[in-house]
């Protein structure tokens, strides 16, 4: 796991051994890459060992850590600097590490800046992100920066962000509308980085007498208060984040509105740097920053195989609403006001043990796959067909009861290289991919292939007024889910239902590869990860074993007719 923070204390006892002096660097030359802040320490604490520090403490078991750190200073940064030199800053930390070691990692970068344009839209360090991470070689200047090399699949790279805080002197009782009305800052807008926001479970009120008047600001399960939103995201189809929340701490409040946010009942327990055994309180969006990128480094180790597009999915997949995240859910009638509050939690909490195993009631399945969705006119040339391994005789017997499928999309954009391009999403992004799946009304393959075939057109033709595919089975809905690149929807029905709904296309939407009629890129694939699991309430249902005979789930490719 390889921090972008302010350094990081390496002598601490709980670090010392996970982090080698040879994998501490800095951007600076005067450094050498020391945390003097204390930002960079705690965070490691947290990425190292997760939110539950105190108990390891307290606890007499041995405890076998499956991933190393790995720390690059770049902040703090000096004062009044551009957005040239965050993305410059960006691009040379992570150099650094990927010329000592060829090692698999995932980047976690909890710093953020406000941005310099509308919330939501690309900016230049944004976009520096987005051609890090889909592996893109590039070179900034002052409006925007130059693509020199082809995408190389071998280095796209896993980058998680944080949401960003709410300004420090903005804590109210009203701390959603407070969190509603801060944008996510610069680069959480990113399209193909992991971006996390905060919640919190934490809601013990001080015993200290000097706190008899303070108040908690959010009940359990709740939105964290310091944590942003993309509500204020503009009309534009920007993606939605965060995509999930963790751990990051509540904030008192007392009556004349004074707060305290970090106080230690209501923070993470992490490593100091006045000592090699202090330890401090950590908290907010960077904390829960840091949990994300202990969570996709953990996966990385249980699943060598997987490509980064391929953990990202793995824990917005696993992640679920608390009940008071879902509540708020539950009482939206319509998809648009999902999607709203979707901006403001994303899709909720995954946990450690979600992300590692599948239960008999919830099985999960994972496809890797490319194609080269252009052919020499640059029309669209073909689409994926996945057949899902679930037994008809198995949904079937479930009769009436409750099943749920979850299915997540899960791709890297190369983004455009000029400002103009930054105005929408078919200009900013190479291309889109999308997903529905075979609804009972299709009848057959056949049928269920030409309604994808029109989808298609009709979004390439910017005229999407089709309605969605059993529209009242999904959580979401084209429109709603086809944001970024990182789609997720719900569909909920019946066992019997289900039965007949037993494909998924995996299709092509065009962006500035097919607009602007790039030949170095007509041929090169694009590839995906698609998750899709099955879940159901029904006491004693078996779901994994009868899947489990099927692992051999067959993809076809399909030409599209344009």
């Amino acid at each position: 796991m390889c921090h972008l923070d302010s350094g990081v204390f390496r002598a601490h006892t709980l670090l010392e051994g996970s982090l080698a002096s040879s994998d501490q660097h800095s951007i600076f030359t005067a450094s050498n890459g020391h945390d003097r802040h204390g930002h960079g320490t705690s965070m490691a604490g947290i990425a190292l060992y997760g939110e539950h520090l105190d108990d390891l403490l307290l606890g007499t078991q041995t405890i076998r850590l499956k991933h190393r750190l790995e720390s690059v200073e770049i902040f703090p940064t000096p004062a009044g600097a551009q957005q040239r030199d965050y993305a410059s800053a960006t691009i040379h930390a992570i150099s650094i590490p990927e010329a000592g070691s060829s090692r698999r990692r995932t980047f976690c970068m909890p710093v953020s800046t406000k941005s310099d344009t509308n919330p939501g839209r690309p900016t230049l360090w944004s976009a520096t992100v987005d051609a890090l991470a889909v592996g893109t070689d590039i070179q900034v200047h002052s409006d925007g920066f130059s693509l020199i090399s082809k995408l190389e699949p071998d280095a796209k790279r896993l980058i998680i962000v944080s949401a960003a805080n709410v300004d420090a002197n903005s804590y109210t009782i009203n701390h959603l509308d407070n969190s509603d009305m801060s944008p996510i800052r610069d680069p959480g807008q990113s399209w193909n980085a992991l971006t996390v926001g905060a919640f919190t479970q934490l809601d013990q009120v001080p015993s200290d007498p000097s706190f008899h008047s303070y108040s908690l600001v959010a009940p359990a399960g709740e939105l964290s208060p310091h944590s942003r939103t993309s509500l204020l995201f503009d009309d534009k189809p920007w993606p939605i984040k965060p995509e999930i929340c963790l751990e990051g701490g509540n904030v008192l409040l007392d009556r004349q509105g004074f707060a305290e946010p970090k106080h230690p009942l209501l923070s993470l327990r992490s490593t100091g740097i006045r000592n090699d055994v202090d330890l401090t309180s950590a908290n907010a969006t960077s904390a829960a920053t840091a949990q994300a990128a202990r969570l996709a480094a953990l996966a990385m180790s249980r699943y060598p195989s997987y490509w980064p597009e391929t953990v990202r999915a793995l824990l917005v997949h696993e992640a679920r609403w608390t009940e008071r995240m879902r509540a708020h859910l539950d009482a939206c009638e319509t998809k648009s006001g999902r999607a709203r509050l979707l901006r403001r939690y994303g899709w909720g909490v995954p946990t450690e043990e979600a992300v590692l195993t599948s239960s008999h009631r919830a099985v999960t399945m994972v496809v890797q796959d490319e194609f080269c969705p252009f052919d020499e006119t640059y029309a669209m040339r073909e689409l994926r067909l996945h057949s899902l391994p679930w037994p008809r005789d198995v949904l079937q017997s479930l009769g009436e009861a409750d099943v749920r499928l979850r299915i997540t999309l899960s791709y890297f954009i190369e983004p455009s290289a000029t400002r103009r391009g930054w105005k929408g999403k078919y200009t900013y992004a190479s291309y889109g991919l999308r997903f529905d799946l075979k609804a009972p009304t299709d009848i057959n393959v056949k049928r269920f292939l030409a309604r994808v075939n029109r989808q298609a057109q009709e979004e390439e033709d910017e005229d999407y007024s089709s309605t969605d595919s059993h529209s009242n089975h999904w959580l979401l809905g084209t429109r709603a889910r086809h944001y970024g690149s990182l789609h997720q929807d719900e569909w909920q029905g019946t066992g019997a239902e289900l039965a007949a709904c037993d494909h998924i296309a995996v299709y092509p939407v065009g962006g500035w590869w097919k607009n602007n009629n790039r030949r170095d890129r007509r041929d090169l694939p694009v590839r995906y990860a698609l998750l899709v699991s099955l879940s159901t309430s029904t006491q004693g249902a078996d779901l994994y074993t009868p899947i489990a005979t099927q692992l051999s789930v067959p993809i076809t490719a399909v030409p599209i007719e344009v």
